[in-house]
């Protein structure tokens, strides 16, 4: 297992605020659940869950309309 897979990044304002990697995909999703409830007030807040594996997007936050 990769440690370093899942790649989930949470932005505000256009800036990096935090990020993680996780191996289990399992994992990084729970975890993007609870930073949205988390940080999802913060100023133009973004949060994007990457499989680095295959560079495919597998969720963000907010939706695109």
């Amino acid at each position: 297992m990769n440690p370093e897979r899942y790649h989930l990044t949470l932005t505000s304002a256009g800036r990096l605020v935090q990020h993680g990697w996780w191996a289990s995909e399992e994992t990084a999703r729970r975890k993007f659940s609870s930073w949205v409830g988390e940080y999802g007030t913060l100023p133009d807040a973004r949060i994007t869950l990457t499989d680095e594996e295959t560079g495919e997007t597998l969720t963000k936050w907010p939706e695109p309309e």
